[in-house]
């Protein structure tokens, strides 16, 4: 005979599975009394966990930072005359 704990895992597994569906229609049916629209957020699809993510090529040259805009420099204005 099994124990009940060890078939409770096997139940709860599609309830949790369940549960953004149940979140989202139970939301939808209060936005309607409310007269408002719902749209259910955009998910993520599930990752494998079987396939390795992809790998970073690391450049030799990466540690040194380079600027991003050059810097400005003292330049007298065109088209002024100083005294």
């Amino acid at each position: 005979m099994v124990c009940l704990a060890c078939l409770l895992p096997l139940f709860l597994i599609p309830v949790v599975n369940a549960l953004p569906l149940l979140v989202d229609l139970i939301i939808s049916k209060i936005y309607r009394l409310f007269g408002w629209e719902y749209r259910r957020p955009e998910r993520a699809p599930p990752a494998c966990p079987f396939k390795p993510a992809a790998a970073k090529k690391i450049d030799e040259g990466a540690s040194e930072s380079k600027p991003l805009v050059e810097p400005q420099t003292a330049t007298p204005a065109e088209g002024k005359k100083e005294d």
